[in-house]
């Protein structure tokens, strides 16, 4: 795998996220050390939960504590740490030294786990430990050692979030979706006091694969590996695969170690437990820009990188993290159409190092809590299947896909099948889709036919003058985005298509075709679009959304959307 680690002006440091509480980010380099930061820094908080970790600090004056409180708490009066000594149970150790509950105690990554029982990383989620599961080598990429720093496809950009999910995720997600771009969140267990995430998180986890994306880990509670004794190392990785499989039934094998740190003894360790280390070679530094005026230097660090590659030859894996408000709410709204712009297309890390989705995860092996498996879940009517709603037993087909539909082919009992809402594998699969397709057609004939482009559960775009296929996200439309693969059988007719290669947009939407289609959209060649012209602003050099008025444009950022806000034409580009 070759080097390409990028240094562009600002690049002096890759910041709070990457540095441990010791001292600068030391990433490992193809086994050489190379310091690339001069900061001293300790995570990359939410400016809400630092002023928290500051607070802390200063809380108690030495003389603050009465006898009965700390007899209660343990520690000695009350202190905790090295050489003081442990917290009573179910207390935790605070980065300042002292015994307590609450956030400002037992959040992670600062809660001392070794002298505070109750600090977040020290809870296990419920279920059987996956420390037992099978780790046979899957695919080509390597295991441990080095790590992973760039992708291998031109033309890709790996848009990757670190520590999350977070209170901004969900919106995020809806950013991604409005460009269909994809994503790898390399997610953190029970950090910042956000809770678990098999107890507070399973709905964002669950959507992140039905939308496409990649999860993979960034342990539990976003511990410094290189600091950790064998115990509390397994602790943080096995905790996280358990609350994986809590949420989905199986667990990743790509990792991102917390702070970029991880020594020889780190990734030993991580080779036994079959990892792919993940690192990156851009860092647009979006938790040093966390405020409105400072975001820009991220934007600006962007613009450089992008401008010394191309979509012909060029790619990223590139390291955001989605705690940080800016760097949702705004830089990530301005490297999306500046990725676009250029040729580039947002995947996830698999994707581009052309690793099949096969060999992103693991079946968990051991069993889920009772009150996951007990779920009551009924047959699906509609073709969509999720955690309450099974494909076992439905007319549309006994698997559920990735991206939440039911059928019977490999689309839907291949890759990213959910196991627990339908069957999955070869075994799965009929051997003729007639089924599926004569149910989707009988399923969709009592529907209205949308009128404004929105297909699914109540209306269909069979004779509609969008198209007859419905996308995954709920838009009609007659191109390989809208029939091909996560075409809802429920909302319309999902065929084959033939597709040309194209590097631009979609999977190739610009230049696909479905077989049969009476009505054939194409990039529009001068600026129109919209119903009447057959034109479509993807992939267009005018830009991606259809305005009301018929004419392609881009996103405004701050300002009114005259394309892609009201009026702007669903089927005919993207609109937000």
């Amino acid at each position: 795998m070759h080097l390409k680690l990028l240094f562009v002006g600002a690049f002096a440091s890759i910041g709070l996220a990457h540095s441990s509480r010791e001292g600068p980010s030391t990433p490992k380099l193809f086994g050489a050390r190379k310091f690339l930061s001069t900061l001293e820094a300790r995570n990359a908080l939410p400016e809400a939960l630092a002023e928290h970790e500051d607070h802390v600090e200063k809380r108690w004056p030495e003389d603050s504590f009465q006898a009965l409180e700390t007899r209660q708490i343990g520690g000695t009066d009350g202190q905790c740490g090295p050489g003081v000594g442990t917290c009573a149970s179910g207390y935790c150790c605070s980065p300042a030294g002292w015994c307590g509950v609450g956030i400002d105690y037992c959040a992670g990554p600062d809660c001392q786990l070794a002298y505070g029982p109750g600090c977040d990383g020290n809870q296990s989620p419920s279920g059987a430990s996956t420390a037992s599961v099978a780790r046979p080598v899957l695919g080509s990429m390597p295991y441990g050692g080095a790590g992973i720093y760039d992708c291998l496809t031109a033309g890709d950009i790996a848009f990757t979030f670190d520590d999350g999910p977070y209170n901004y995720t969900s919106d995020l997600l809806d950013k991604l979706l409005v460009y269909n771009a994809k994503a790898t969140f390399f997610v953190t267990g029970n950090n910042l006091g956000k809770g678990a995430i098999d107890t507070h998180w399973s709905s964002i986890i669950q959507r992140m694969i039905a939308e496409g994306h990649q999860v993979a880990s960034h342990t539990w509670s976003h511990q410094n590996l290189t600091s950790l004794d064998a115990t509390t190392f397994q602790n943080q990785m096995i905790y996280n695969e358990m609350a994986f499989r809590n949420i989905l039934g199986y667990f990743p094998t790509y990792m991102r170690p917390p702070y970029s740190e991880c020594d020889s003894t780190c990734e030993s360790r991580l080779q036994k437990l079959g990892y792919h280390i993940t690192y990156f070679d851009l860092d647009t530094e979006g938790y040093l820009n966390d405020s409105p005026t400072l975001i820009q230097n991220s934007k600006n660090i962007w613009d450089a990188a992008i401008a010394q590659i191309n979509a012909a030859t060029g790619n990223y894996l590139e390291i955001e993290h989605d705690i940080h408000y800016q760097t949702v709410y705004n830089l990530t709204n301005y490297i999306l159409a500046s990725m676009y712009a250029n040729g580039f297309q947002s995947v996830s890390v698999g994707t581009c190092l052309g690793d099949p989705s096969a060999n992103w995860y693991r079946n968990a092996g051991g069993a889920a809590p009772s009150s996951t498996s007990s779920v009551a879940q009924s047959v699906s009517t509609d073709g969509s299947c999720s955690s309450t709603i099974t494909c076992l037993g439905s007319t549309f087909g006994n698997c559920c896909s990735q991206y939440g539909y039911c059928g019977s082919d490999s689309t839907y009992c291949g890759a990213g099948c959910q196991p627990g809402s339908g069957s999955c594998g070869v075994s799965s699969i009929k051997s003729s889709s007639s089924t599926k397709t004569s149910s989707s057609a009988t399923s969709t004939a009592t529907l209205p036919v949308s009128t404004d482009g929105t297909c699914g559960t109540k209306f269909t775009c069979l004779g509609s003058t969008f198209g007859n296929c419905c996308s995954q996200y709920g838009y009609c439309g007659s191109t390989a985005a809208y029939c091909s693969t996560g075409c809802n059988p429920a909302g319309g007719t999902c065929t084959k298509v033939t597709t040309t290669t194209s590097q631009w947009l979609f999977n190739s939407l610009t230049t696909s075709s479905v077989v049969s289609s009476p009505t054939k959209i194409i990039t529009s060649p001068d600026g129109t679009c919209g119903r009447g012209t057959s034109h479509t602003c993807v992939g267009s050099k005018f830009g991606i959304c259809c305005s009301a008025g018929g004419k392609c444009g881009n996103l405004v950022f701050g300002l009114v959307q005259p394309y892609c806000g009201v009026g702007c034409q669903v089927g005919y580009g993207i609109c937000v």
